[in-house]
């Protein structure tokens, strides 16, 4: 992909701050590496805390939807219809309310990626077997009992589904909050270097962003074989 990228420059002429080649990126990358890594430090910072408030309020709430039909009811579709809400259109708002800085960054990478965290802890959750239920209520074990000792552990591996789907969507949410009002992250470097027309420098952050959220995801696939290696021998 990149040798055609590169191919493609040489051969039809694209000047450089439409479509900067390889090199180009690569040199950009040497030349304000400091500056880039310190703006990638701010934009995995928002991330990281905003996925962990995503995967604290995306766990409770699932397990607070799939303890009562009444509440999943009146609530889900409240999720569903808030996870429709455009986020690039909620972040302007964000700003105003929660001003500048880190905390409109940190709830809208929470925002984006708390919905696909508490819809498959869910299907986790509602997926135990019947008969290890019934199993459960014969040895008069409570309803947190229940969760603990057999419902969580069965829906480990769905809930690790949405645990990789909200990662990298936690960085999507901050660069968005980036773009609608941070001064800080390379979200902002992107927004910055297209203002100035130094393309180069956009490509360079955004080669950062990828290599970011590749890292990220496999962190927690690596959590998951680590705390589930008996995942892999019971699925096909």
């Amino acid at each position: 992909m990149i040798a055609i990228w590169w191919l493609a420059v040489v051969v039809l002429d694209v000047q450089p701050f439409v479509l900067p080649a390889p090199p180009d990126v690569v040199r950009s990358l040497g030349r304000l590496h400091d500056y880039l890594l310190d703006q990638a430090e701010a934009t995995l910072t928002a991330t990281l805390l905003g996925y962990v408030l995503a995967v604290v309020v995306g766990l409770l709430l699932a397990m607070l939807l799939t303890a009562s039909r009444m509440v999943e009811a009146a609530v889900l579709p409240l999720l569903v219809a808030g996870n429709a809400v455009p986020k690039i259109a909620v972040a302007p708002l964000l700003v105003l309310w929660l001003g500048f800085g880190s905390s409109p960054k940190v709830f809208l990478a929470a925002l984006i990626s708390v919905f696909p965290i508490v819809v498959a802890t869910m299907a986790g959750l509602t997926s135990t077997p019947v008969e290890m239920i019934e199993l459960a209520r014969a040895l008069s074990t409570s309803r947190w009992q229940t969760y603990r000792k057999l419902r969580i552990p069965w829906a480990l591996p769905q809930i690790f589904v949405g645990l990789k789907l909200g990662i990298t969507l936690a960085v999507v949410g901050t660069v968005v909050g980036e773009f609608a009002g941070g001064d800080r992250g390379l979200g902002y470097v992107i927004v910055a270097s297209g203002a100035s027309a130094d393309t180069a420098l956009a490509f360079a952050a955004m080669t950062l962003l990828s290599v970011m959220s590749v890292i990220l995801f496999y962190v927690v696939v690596a959590v998951e074989r680590l705390l589930l290696p008996w995942a892999r021998d019971i699925t096909g």
